[in-house]
Protein backbone atom coordinates (compact mmCIF):
# COMPACT_ATOMS: atom_id res chain seq x y z
CA UNK A 1 0.00 0.00 0.00
CA UNK A 2 1.59 3.73 -1.17
CA UNK A 3 2.09 5.95 1.97
CA UNK A 4 1.39 9.95 1.54
CA UNK A 5 2.30 12.71 3.18
CA UNK A 6 0.43 15.63 3.14
CA UNK A 7 1.68 19.37 3.02
CA UNK A 8 -1.01 21.38 3.89
CA UNK A 9 0.66 24.61 5.97
CA UNK A 10 -1.84 26.85 7.21
CA UNK A 11 1.39 29.55 8.65
CA UNK A 12 1.65 30.25 5.03
CA UNK A 13 0.29 32.55 2.11
CA UNK A 14 -2.06 31.30 -0.52
CA UNK A 15 -3.81 28.12 0.20
CA UNK A 16 -6.88 28.51 -1.73
CA UNK A 17 -9.77 26.18 -1.32
CA UNK A 18 -9.95 23.83 -3.72
CA UNK A 19 -9.22 20.49 -1.23
CA UNK A 20 -6.27 19.08 -2.87
CA UNK A 21 -5.27 17.95 0.43
CA UNK A 22 -7.85 15.77 0.72
CA UNK A 23 -7.33 14.25 -2.53
CA UNK A 24 -5.96 10.71 -1.40
CA UNK A 25 -8.81 10.47 1.54
CA UNK A 26 -10.79 7.38 1.42
CA UNK A 27 -8.49 5.81 -1.25
CA UNK A 28 -6.47 2.48 -0.98
CA UNK A 29 -3.49 4.27 0.55
CA UNK A 30 -1.97 5.10 4.02
CA UNK A 31 -1.68 8.97 4.85
CA UNK A 32 0.50 8.79 7.31
CA UNK A 33 1.33 12.46 7.87
CA UNK A 34 0.25 15.87 7.07
CA UNK A 35 3.31 18.76 7.43
CA UNK A 36 1.49 21.92 8.90
CA UNK A 37 3.16 24.47 10.77
CA UNK A 38 -0.03 26.45 12.35
CA UNK A 39 -0.66 24.49 16.08
CA UNK A 40 -3.85 25.67 16.36
CA UNK A 41 -6.27 23.12 15.84
CA UNK A 42 -3.86 20.49 13.44
CA UNK A 43 -5.16 17.60 15.28
CA UNK A 44 -8.63 18.50 13.91
CA UNK A 45 -7.35 19.52 10.55
CA UNK A 46 -4.98 15.97 10.44
CA UNK A 47 -8.08 14.04 10.90
CA UNK A 48 -9.81 15.98 8.07
CA UNK A 49 -7.10 14.69 5.90
CA UNK A 50 -6.67 11.37 7.60
CA UNK A 51 -3.26 11.48 8.22
CA UNK A 52 -1.76 9.67 11.41
CA UNK A 53 0.99 12.06 12.69
CA UNK A 54 1.69 15.83 12.25
CA UNK A 55 4.86 17.50 11.52
CA UNK A 56 5.79 21.07 11.51
CA UNK A 57 8.75 21.02 8.56
CA UNK A 58 8.45 19.19 5.54
CA UNK A 59 11.77 17.65 5.52
CA UNK A 60 11.41 16.08 8.82
CA UNK A 61 8.10 14.50 7.48
CA UNK A 62 10.02 13.33 4.22
CA UNK A 63 13.06 11.87 6.06
CA UNK A 64 11.35 10.22 8.73
CA UNK A 65 8.25 8.83 7.01
CA UNK A 66 9.91 8.06 3.72
CA UNK A 67 6.35 8.65 1.33
CA UNK A 68 5.84 7.08 -1.72
CA UNK A 69 3.60 10.33 -2.24
CA UNK A 70 3.44 13.68 -1.19
CA UNK A 71 1.22 16.15 -1.55
CA UNK A 72 0.94 19.68 -2.00
CA UNK A 73 -2.22 21.51 -1.41
CA UNK A 74 -1.15 25.18 -1.38
CA UNK A 75 -1.70 26.88 -4.36
CA UNK A 76 0.91 29.56 -4.05
CA UNK A 77 3.25 28.58 -6.72
CA UNK A 78 6.14 30.15 -4.67
CA UNK A 79 5.77 27.56 -1.44
CA UNK A 80 6.00 24.56 -4.92
CA UNK A 81 9.39 24.76 -5.67
CA UNK A 82 11.71 23.57 -2.72
CA UNK A 83 9.42 21.21 -1.32
CA UNK A 84 8.39 19.55 -5.08
CA UNK A 85 12.45 19.59 -5.86
CA UNK A 86 13.05 17.57 -1.88
CA UNK A 87 10.39 15.22 -3.15
CA UNK A 88 11.18 14.48 -6.47
CA UNK A 89 15.28 14.33 -5.14
CA UNK A 90 14.20 11.44 -2.83
CA UNK A 91 12.77 9.94 -5.73
CA UNK A 92 8.66 10.58 -4.56
CA UNK A 93 5.81 10.94 -6.66
CA UNK A 94 3.98 14.33 -6.08
CA UNK A 95 0.80 15.45 -6.58
CA UNK A 96 0.80 19.45 -6.91
CA UNK A 97 -1.74 21.72 -6.50
CA UNK A 98 -1.80 24.37 -9.61
CA UNK A 99 -0.06 26.12 -10.89
CA UNK A 100 3.14 24.24 -10.92
CA UNK A 101 5.66 27.00 -10.12
CA UNK A 102 6.04 30.56 -11.38
CA UNK A 103 8.62 29.92 -14.01
CA UNK A 104 9.02 27.86 -17.41
CA UNK A 105 13.27 27.40 -16.39
CA UNK A 106 11.51 26.07 -12.94
CA UNK A 107 9.03 23.65 -14.52
CA UNK A 108 11.73 22.41 -17.38
CA UNK A 109 14.17 22.00 -13.72
CA UNK A 110 11.53 20.14 -12.40
CA UNK A 111 10.96 17.69 -15.22
CA UNK A 112 14.73 17.03 -15.81
CA UNK A 113 14.71 15.80 -12.08
CA UNK A 114 11.62 13.68 -12.31
CA UNK A 115 13.06 12.25 -15.60
CA UNK A 116 16.58 11.30 -13.83
CA UNK A 117 14.63 9.88 -10.55
CA UNK A 118 11.80 8.14 -12.11
CA UNK A 119 8.97 10.32 -10.09
CA UNK A 120 5.66 11.43 -11.58
CA UNK A 121 4.75 14.94 -10.76
CA UNK A 122 0.72 15.53 -11.47
CA UNK A 123 -0.68 18.90 -11.27
CA UNK A 124 -4.40 19.93 -9.95
CA UNK A 125 -5.56 20.92 -13.30
CA UNK A 126 -8.95 19.02 -12.63
CA UNK A 127 -10.71 19.88 -15.73
CA UNK A 128 -8.55 16.48 -17.70
CA UNK A 129 -10.53 14.43 -14.92
CA UNK A 130 -13.65 16.52 -15.30
CA UNK A 131 -16.71 14.06 -16.68
CA UNK A 132 -17.77 17.33 -18.51
CA UNK A 133 -14.63 17.96 -20.47
CA UNK A 134 -14.27 14.10 -20.83
CA UNK A 135 -17.95 13.77 -22.32
CA UNK A 136 -16.93 17.49 -24.26
CA UNK A 137 -14.02 15.90 -25.92
CA UNK A 138 -15.20 13.14 -26.87
CA UNK A 139 -18.21 14.57 -28.40
CA UNK A 140 -15.97 16.38 -30.66
CA UNK A 141 -13.84 13.48 -31.86
CA UNK A 142 -17.63 12.12 -32.78
CA UNK A 143 -18.52 15.14 -34.68
CA UNK A 144 -21.08 16.90 -32.64
CA UNK A 145 -20.33 20.16 -33.71
CA UNK A 146 -18.99 19.23 -37.29
CA UNK A 147 -15.63 20.62 -37.68
CA UNK A 148 -14.39 22.72 -34.72
CA UNK A 149 -13.57 26.44 -35.53
CA UNK A 150 -12.89 28.21 -32.61
CA UNK A 151 -12.54 28.05 -28.42
CA UNK A 152 -13.44 30.76 -26.41
CA UNK A 153 -12.17 31.13 -22.60
CA UNK A 154 -12.11 33.64 -19.84
CA UNK A 155 -11.05 33.54 -16.37
CA UNK A 156 -13.03 35.07 -13.34
CA UNK A 157 -12.78 38.90 -14.67
CA UNK A 158 -12.66 40.01 -10.77
CA UNK A 159 -10.84 42.64 -9.03
CA UNK A 160 -7.70 39.93 -9.78
CA UNK A 161 -8.85 40.38 -13.67
CA UNK A 162 -5.89 40.95 -16.27
CA UNK A 163 -2.60 38.96 -14.96
CA UNK A 164 -3.35 37.63 -11.65
CA UNK A 165 -6.63 36.38 -13.06
CA UNK A 166 -4.14 34.38 -15.95
CA UNK A 167 -2.11 33.18 -14.04
CA UNK A 168 -4.56 32.09 -10.98
CA UNK A 169 -7.65 30.64 -13.11
CA UNK A 170 -6.39 31.40 -16.71
CA UNK A 171 -4.12 28.54 -16.33
CA UNK A 172 -7.44 26.05 -16.19
CA UNK A 173 -8.59 27.90 -19.54
CA UNK A 174 -5.25 27.14 -21.16
CA UNK A 175 -5.20 24.05 -20.34
CA UNK A 176 -8.51 23.28 -21.51
CA UNK A 177 -7.86 24.60 -24.99
CA UNK A 178 -4.42 22.51 -24.71
CA UNK A 179 -6.09 18.71 -23.96
CA UNK A 180 -9.04 19.67 -26.43
CA UNK A 181 -6.85 20.65 -29.42
CA UNK A 182 -2.84 19.46 -28.82
CA UNK A 183 -0.28 22.08 -27.84
CA UNK A 184 -0.37 25.25 -29.62
CA UNK A 185 1.89 26.42 -32.56
CA UNK A 186 1.68 30.31 -31.76
CA UNK A 187 0.00 33.37 -30.46
CA UNK A 188 -0.41 36.60 -30.50
CA UNK A 189 -1.54 38.93 -27.13
CA UNK A 190 -2.05 42.63 -25.93
CA UNK A 191 -1.64 43.06 -22.07
CA UNK A 192 -2.33 46.64 -20.87
CA UNK A 193 -2.55 48.28 -17.31
CA UNK A 194 -5.38 51.11 -17.41
CA UNK A 195 -5.28 51.20 -21.25
CA UNK A 196 -1.71 51.42 -22.17
CA UNK A 197 0.68 48.64 -22.94
CA UNK A 198 2.62 47.14 -20.84
CA UNK A 199 6.20 47.43 -20.08
CA UNK A 200 8.78 44.99 -18.58
CA UNK A 201 9.19 46.82 -15.80
CA UNK A 202 5.38 47.00 -14.57
CA UNK A 203 4.08 44.39 -11.74
CA UNK A 204 0.58 43.85 -10.77
CA UNK A 205 0.02 44.13 -7.25
CA UNK A 206 -1.60 40.79 -6.25
CA UNK A 207 -3.47 38.99 -3.08
CA UNK A 208 -0.72 36.19 -2.93
CA UNK A 209 2.71 35.47 -4.26
CA UNK A 210 2.42 34.47 -7.63
CA UNK A 211 5.77 35.47 -9.40
CA UNK A 212 6.06 37.88 -12.31
CA UNK A 213 2.54 39.31 -13.21
CA UNK A 214 1.25 42.35 -14.84
CA UNK A 215 -1.78 44.00 -16.57
CA UNK A 216 -5.47 44.45 -15.81
CA UNK A 217 -6.50 43.44 -19.31
CA UNK A 218 -5.59 40.72 -21.65
CA UNK A 219 -6.44 39.48 -25.11
CA UNK A 220 -4.96 36.71 -26.66
CA UNK A 221 -5.59 34.86 -30.12
CA UNK A 222 -3.59 31.04 -30.44
CA UNK A 223 -3.38 28.76 -33.15
CA UNK A 224 -4.01 25.60 -32.33
CA UNK A 225 -3.00 22.28 -34.67
CA UNK A 226 -5.99 22.01 -37.83
CA UNK A 227 -6.76 25.43 -38.14
CA UNK A 228 -8.32 26.05 -34.67
CA UNK A 229 -8.41 29.03 -33.00
CA UNK A 230 -8.22 29.94 -29.58
CA UNK A 231 -9.34 33.53 -28.20
CA UNK A 232 -8.76 33.96 -23.97
CA UNK A 233 -9.14 37.57 -22.31
CA UNK A 234 -9.17 38.55 -19.08
CA UNK A 235 -10.67 42.31 -18.14
CA UNK A 236 -10.26 43.80 -14.37
CA UNK A 237 -13.57 44.22 -12.55
CA UNK A 238 -15.90 42.92 -14.97
CA UNK A 239 -17.57 40.50 -13.05
CA UNK A 240 -19.01 41.32 -9.41
CA UNK A 241 -19.80 39.39 -6.43
CA UNK A 242 -22.95 37.63 -6.37
CA UNK A 243 -23.56 38.24 -10.21
CA UNK A 244 -23.40 35.50 -12.93
CA UNK A 245 -19.82 33.98 -13.23
CA UNK A 246 -17.77 34.90 -16.74
CA UNK A 247 -15.60 32.47 -15.86
CA UNK A 248 -15.74 29.12 -19.39
CA UNK A 249 -15.43 27.94 -22.62
CA UNK A 250 -17.19 27.60 -25.27
CA UNK A 251 -16.12 25.14 -28.36
CA UNK A 252 -17.84 26.88 -31.78
CA UNK A 253 -17.53 24.39 -34.73
CA UNK A 254 -19.33 24.01 -38.29
CA UNK A 255 -22.59 22.60 -37.12
CA UNK A 256 -22.76 23.67 -33.35
CA UNK A 257 -21.61 25.29 -30.02
CA UNK A 258 -20.64 23.43 -27.05
CA UNK A 259 -20.17 25.71 -23.67
CA UNK A 260 -19.27 25.20 -20.13
CA UNK A 261 -19.45 27.88 -17.27
CA UNK A 262 -18.33 27.70 -13.95
CA UNK A 263 -20.42 28.70 -11.15
CA UNK A 264 -19.91 29.73 -7.48
CA UNK A 265 -22.21 27.57 -5.43
CA UNK A 266 -21.92 27.38 -2.34
CA UNK A 267 -20.04 24.37 -0.53
CA UNK A 268 -22.65 21.55 -0.30
CA UNK A 269 -24.99 23.21 -2.16
CA UNK A 270 -24.34 20.57 -5.15
CA UNK A 271 -22.67 21.53 -8.31
CA UNK A 272 -24.41 23.44 -11.24
CA UNK A 273 -21.52 23.09 -14.14
CA UNK A 274 -23.14 22.04 -16.40
CA UNK A 275 -22.19 20.95 -20.58
CA UNK A 276 -24.34 22.47 -23.10
CA UNK A 277 -24.63 22.17 -26.51
CA UNK A 278 -26.14 24.17 -29.45
CA UNK A 279 -26.98 22.92 -33.12
CA UNK A 280 -27.25 26.22 -34.54
CA UNK A 281 -24.65 26.48 -37.25
CA UNK A 282 -24.72 30.05 -36.68
CA UNK A 283 -22.09 32.44 -34.70
CA UNK A 284 -22.26 31.89 -30.78
CA UNK A 285 -23.66 35.34 -30.32
CA UNK A 286 -26.71 34.82 -33.33
CA UNK A 287 -29.74 33.18 -30.97
CA UNK A 288 -28.12 29.60 -30.30
CA UNK A 289 -30.56 27.55 -28.40
CA UNK A 290 -28.51 25.29 -25.96
CA UNK A 291 -30.00 22.25 -24.13
CA UNK A 292 -28.30 20.40 -21.40
CA UNK A 293 -25.91 17.75 -21.99
CA UNK A 294 -26.85 14.33 -19.98
CA UNK A 295 -23.28 13.07 -18.39
CA UNK A 296 -22.73 9.76 -17.47
CA UNK A 297 -20.24 8.79 -15.05
CA UNK A 298 -18.77 5.07 -15.87
CA UNK A 299 -15.41 5.19 -13.90
CA UNK A 300 -15.37 3.76 -11.30
CA UNK A 301 -12.45 3.20 -8.27
CA UNK A 302 -11.70 -0.22 -6.57
CA UNK A 303 -11.46 -0.45 -3.12
CA UNK A 304 -12.27 3.66 -2.57
CA UNK A 305 -14.52 4.27 0.04
CA UNK A 306 -17.47 6.40 -0.18
CA UNK A 307 -16.37 10.09 -1.22
CA UNK A 308 -17.41 12.71 1.97
CA UNK A 309 -18.93 15.88 0.16
CA UNK A 310 -17.86 18.65 2.67
CA UNK A 311 -16.44 20.84 -0.50
CA UNK A 312 -17.19 21.89 -3.31
CA UNK A 313 -18.79 18.71 -5.13
CA UNK A 314 -16.60 19.47 -8.18
CA UNK A 315 -13.54 19.75 -6.27
CA UNK A 316 -14.08 16.81 -4.54
CA UNK A 317 -15.01 14.51 -7.60
CA UNK A 318 -11.85 15.60 -9.38
CA UNK A 319 -9.10 15.46 -7.32
CA UNK A 320 -10.40 11.92 -6.34
CA UNK A 321 -9.90 11.23 -9.85
CA UNK A 322 -6.87 13.09 -10.04
CA UNK A 323 -5.00 11.13 -6.97
CA UNK A 324 -6.16 7.80 -8.44
CA UNK A 325 -4.76 8.94 -11.92
CA UNK A 326 -1.52 9.20 -10.51
CA UNK A 327 -1.99 5.56 -8.80
CA UNK A 328 -2.44 4.33 -11.68
CA UNK A 329 0.52 6.20 -13.66
CA UNK A 330 2.89 4.89 -11.04
CA UNK A 331 1.49 0.95 -11.13
CA UNK A 332 1.65 1.44 -14.92
CA UNK A 333 4.91 3.16 -15.57
CA UNK A 334 3.25 6.10 -18.07
CA UNK A 335 2.57 10.08 -17.32
CA UNK A 336 -0.58 11.32 -14.95
CA UNK A 337 -3.08 12.59 -17.48
CA UNK A 338 -2.44 16.20 -16.04
CA UNK A 339 1.28 16.05 -15.32
CA UNK A 340 4.54 18.47 -14.98
CA UNK A 341 4.65 18.46 -18.75
CA UNK A 342 0.95 19.70 -19.28
CA UNK A 343 1.63 22.01 -16.21
CA UNK A 344 4.81 23.18 -18.24
CA UNK A 345 3.09 23.63 -21.71
CA UNK A 346 0.75 26.22 -19.69
CA UNK A 347 3.37 28.50 -17.94
CA UNK A 348 4.98 28.52 -22.09
CA UNK A 349 1.60 29.97 -22.83
CA UNK A 350 1.63 32.69 -20.37
CA UNK A 351 5.16 33.44 -20.28
CA UNK A 352 4.48 33.51 -24.66
CA UNK A 353 1.59 35.95 -23.81
CA UNK A 354 3.91 38.17 -21.99
CA UNK A 355 6.54 37.43 -24.79
CA UNK A 356 4.12 39.07 -27.63
CA UNK A 357 2.93 42.21 -25.53
CA UNK A 358 6.54 43.35 -25.28
CA UNK A 359 7.71 42.49 -28.42
CA UNK A 360 5.00 43.17 -30.67
CA UNK A 361 4.62 40.28 -32.69
CA UNK A 362 3.81 36.77 -33.05
CA UNK A 363 5.52 34.40 -30.92
CA UNK A 364 5.87 30.83 -32.26
CA UNK A 365 6.20 27.42 -29.66
CA UNK A 366 8.62 26.04 -28.29
CA UNK A 367 9.74 28.82 -26.65
CA UNK A 368 13.33 29.16 -27.38
CA UNK A 369 13.53 31.81 -24.42
CA UNK A 370 13.00 30.08 -21.32
CA UNK A 371 12.97 32.89 -18.50
CA UNK A 372 10.02 34.94 -18.04
CA UNK A 373 9.91 38.24 -20.34
CA UNK A 374 8.71 40.09 -17.28
CA UNK A 375 12.32 38.85 -15.50
CA UNK A 376 14.54 41.20 -17.73
CA UNK A 377 12.91 43.89 -15.26
CA UNK A 378 14.89 45.90 -12.54
CA UNK A 379 13.75 43.92 -8.87
CA UNK A 380 10.66 45.21 -6.92
CA UNK A 381 8.45 42.60 -6.02
CA UNK A 382 5.24 43.35 -6.81
CA UNK A 383 5.47 47.11 -7.08
CA UNK A 384 2.40 48.74 -9.10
Amino acid sequence: MFKVGVIYDLSLQALGGHGTHLAFRGLPVEIVALVDGQAEGVRERAERVGAKRVYRDFRAMLDTEHPDLVVLGSRDPVAHLEPLLEAVKRGMHVLCEKPLCTTLAEADTIIALARRTGSKVAVAHLARHSIIFRTLKSMLAAGAIGTPLSVYGRGKEDDRGGGEDLVVLGTHILDIMCYLFGPPRSLFAEVTKDGQPIAATDRALTREPLGPVAGDNIFVHINFPNQVRGLFESRKGIYQSGGQVRMGVTVAGTKGALSMRYTSAPRGEGDERKLRLTHSPYPVEDAADYQEVPLVEERVIPGAEALIMDYIPYFAINNRFAAWDLLQAIEENREPLAGAREAAAVLELIQGIYASQLSGRRIDFPLQERKHPLEAATAGGNAV
